[in-house]
């Protein structure tokens, strides 16, 4: 299931970074930037999130919070965190029932080895819980200032 712009977004709850469990409902009122990405500290992934940490004042100023989703474990969230300061959200979602319900949970190939990863994919959600926007097939040079441009004019 593909999601789009105007759906509602699906509700979730994940162990985040600093003790927080996140909730789409705990989020309501915030405009909120949801991006998958496959591991952390891979080199894709490492410069996905020093770009959004690099605008999160900015993401701030616009009333936008910035969550990082991956199935990778808390454990390597919160090593990730530290190795390049970020201070946003990092959530984790081992079971990928959250990474499935948006539809980002998928099969992908590598030298004609098929696996299941997350599609690299960013959402930007509205105050009110719906889908605003969605970025499918990610490539990462010049995204968080696209996300953000986007997040400014919602």
């Amino acid at each position: 299931m593909t999601l789009a712009a105007g759906d509602d977004a699906p509700a979730f709850t994940l162990p985040a970074t600093d003790g927080r469990e996140l909730t789409l409902d705990g989020l309501k009122g915030k405009k909120v930037v949801l991006y998958f990405y496959p591991k952390d500290d891979t080199s894709g992934c490492t410069l996905e999130a020093k770009n959004f940490q690099a605008l999160k004042s900015e993401f701030e100023a616009a009333g936008t919070e910035i969550i990082g989703v991956s199935p990778d474990a808390m454990k390597s969230h919160d090593k990730f965190r530290s190795k390049y300061g970020l201070d946003f959200a990092l959530a984790s979602d081992e079971g990928k029932s959250m990474l499935e319900a948006y539809g980002v949970w998928a099969q992908k190939s590598m030298y004609g080895r098929k696996y299941m990863g997350v599609e690299r994919t960013t959402m930007l959600i509205d105050r009110n819980g719906k889908i605003a926007r969605v970025w499918e097939k990610v490539k990462v040079p010049g995204h968080a200032e696209e996300v953000l441009a986007a997040a400014k004019a919602l």
